[in-house]
């Protein structure tokens, strides 16, 4: 026989699984009345009372009671498991604490489907998104950095859309990495119908995840409202490609004013799909090319992305006089140990030791009482051109 606490728990899931038919996501109002009566209680004024909720007109209100007499939350429950998806609300293990951050516009309760426990997964993982009508170079770049972070142990989440939501999760699949899918739909209704494929490959590998119950449908309204809960389930969001008038970097602003890192990775400045990630760079934004940066910002302590130079070559490790000695060599022709000596502004004696050393390391010969670069050396300090030229003769003509 069932406690009283547990049917009390069956009956605040039971109110919350109607309520995502009454509420839209992302309704604060909506979120104040459920803070203030509970899930039950708020239920029950709009199905049994007459009695006006607080900032509601009696036009809202009573849409919002057509609604509440419609819900029927266990047909929903029971249509969940039939397409093997599930309901989570506020107290059950597996919702994501940090959803708490969004306020009374927090979820009501979210349908998942999807084998994974989406707070174990939530507590290590990054958003990446972008602009559906992406180029080759945000394609390429997102699903690189899908599987650059799925290689690292992070779970990528993003919206399921065409374009750079689908490439990032492609990515991820492809490194056979973990991936959650944020959508505006019911999670037994993927959306776009042209990622049904790729929606159900999410479901069997990583979460799809959706604030509306089974069957429900996509608005303009409740893709904005999605991308607040992809913000405020990660530790930061990267824009790959976005127009000024973009739903990524809505995202970018959520995650912005819940304290989250936002990220956007730089694009061609001819670009109207990178306009808006440069203007968002300009601000908060913190510019990366690739998982690597995006997991020294958002991880742990010591997660270091590797540091950034070009390729070494020998002449970078001559010390200091040594290089200067080579510099005072012409690109073509011998000059003698005095004009080395002065063009390198050293001592006679240090110069011809220098001279030495480089001649042992391959840089310069000696011909009769004059030095040269070798053709070796000739490449590594001249490198766009092989025999020096009219540029290099008057170079060596003013260090004299």
């Amino acid at each position: 026989m069932r406690s009283g606490q547990d049917q009390d728990q069956d009956q605040e899931r039971l109110a919350r699984a109607a309520l995502t038919r009454v509420l839209e996501p992302g309704d604060e109002v909506g979120g104040q009345w459920l803070r203030i009566y509970g899930a039950v209680g708020l239920m029950r004024r709009l199905t049994e009372d007459d009695d006006l909720l607080p900032g509601a007109t009696p036009k809202r209100a009573q849409g919002l009671r057509l609604r509440a007499a419609r819900a029927r939350p266990q047909r929903d429950l029971e249509a969940a498991r039939a397409a093997g998806a599930r309901f989570i609300c506020p107290g059950d293990m597996e919702w994501p604490a940090q959803l708490a951050d969004l306020g009374d516009a927090q979820p009501i309760g979210l349908w998942l489907r999807g084998p994974a426990d989406l707070r174990i997964w939530a507590l290590r993982s990054v958003a990446v998104v972008g602009s559906r009508a992406c180029t080759e170079y945000g394609a390429h770049t997102a699903v690189t950095l899908g599987a650059g972070l799925a290689e690292r142990g992070w779970v990528v989440v993003s919206g399921g859309a065409y374009g750079v939501d689908g490439a990032v999760h492609r990515g991820v699949l492809g490194a056979g990495g973990a991936t959650v899918a944020v959508l505006a739909s019911g999670v037994d209704m993927p959306y776009p119908r042209g990622h049904a494929g790729l929606l159900d490959r999410i479901a069997e590998q990583g979460i799809l995840v959706g604030e509306l119950p089974p069957g429900d449908h996509p608005t303009a309204y409740r893709f904005i409202q999605r991308n607040r809960v992809i913000a405020a389930l990660t530790r930061g969001t990267v824009v790959v490609e976005a127009a000024y008038r973009s739903g990524a970097l809505v995202t970018a602003r959520a995650a912005q004013r819940l304290g989250r890192h936002t990220m956007g990775v730089p694009g061609p400045v001819t670009s109207p799909l990178s306009a808006g990630v440069h203007q968002l760079l300009r601000g908060e934004g913190v510019l990366v090319g690739d998982a690597a940066e995006v997991v020294e910002l958002v991880g742990d302590m010591g997660d270091l992305a590797p540091e950034r130079r070009g390729p070494v070559v020998p002449r970078d490790l001559l010390e200091p006089p040594a290089a200067r000695v080579l510099a005072a060599l012409p690109a073509r022709g011998a000059v003698s140990l005095a004009d080395v000596a002065r063009g390198a502004a050293t001592p006679l004696d240090d110069t011809v030791g220098r001279l030495y050393e480089l001649q042992s390391l391959g840089f310069v010969e000696r011909h009769g009482d004059g030095w040269q670069l070798t053709r070796q050396a000739i490449m590594s300090v001249f490198p766009s051109r092989e025999g020096g030229g009219k540029e290099g003769d008057k170079g060596a003509d003013h260090r004299r």
